[in-house]
């Protein structure tokens, strides 16, 4: 089984994420900010990853600190547990509506991080968190997995449903790129 275990502490922070690749969707998310515990566990499902996060933070400042070092952790074990990514499927694509909203989701797990974000929305907040920080989780996923990652919303109303939409997305599409489809390492340069 392709396990990834990762622990982060730093004056701001402490966190501990456990994934499991080929699991069966089963979360245990527990991050202080209700609203990101709701999309990690909607990103775990759509994934079929079993997930574990824990995370204490400095959220009487805001949410910015414990979700960039969730996204850094986050990436770091899934790095891990991805091992030497021989026969990964590597590449994916993904359209997801919610309602009226419509994202895209486009990844190659190449060992180049890279992320395009491209998502407008109206509200500061969505529950108790700061609408800017959804960026920095998946910068620092990026960063850490060594992936490059597009992110579009391509039309929607309702911030809660385009965001939505955008997690249930990425771990479609992270479930598809890690889907063992060879026996060759998916690059000509013969290493991911």
């Amino acid at each position: 089984m392709r396990v990834g275990k990762e622990g982060r502490k730093t004056n701001e922070t402490e966190i501990t994420v456990k994934i499991e690749l080929d699991g069966n969707g089963e979360s245990n998310i527990e991050t202080g900010i209700g609203f990101f515990d709701h999309m990690l566990e909607l990103l775990a499902f759509h994934g079929h990853f079993n997930l574990l996060v824990k995370a204490n933070g400095d959220l009487n400042v805001d949410t910015h600190h414990t979700v960039e070092d969730i996204g850094l952790t986050f990436g770091k074990a899934f790095l891990k547990a991805l091992g030497d990514k021989k026969g990964i499927n590597r590449y994916s694509h993904i359209y997801i509506p919610m309602d009226e909203a419509l994202s895209r989701i486009v990844l190659d797990i190449s060992g180049r991080p890279y992320t395009s974000y491209k998502v407008n929305l109206k509200d500061y907040k969505l529950g108790d968190m700061e609408t800017q920080s959804f960026k920095e989780f998946f910068v620092a996923f990026s960063n850490e997995c060594k992936t490059t990652l597009h992110i579009e919303s391509i039309y929607g109303e309702n911030d809660h449903h385009i965001i939505e939409s955008i997690f249930k997305g990425f771990g479609r599409a992270l479930k598809e790129s890690v889907k063992i489809t060879s026996t060759d390492t998916q690059s000509t340069k013969g290493v991911l």
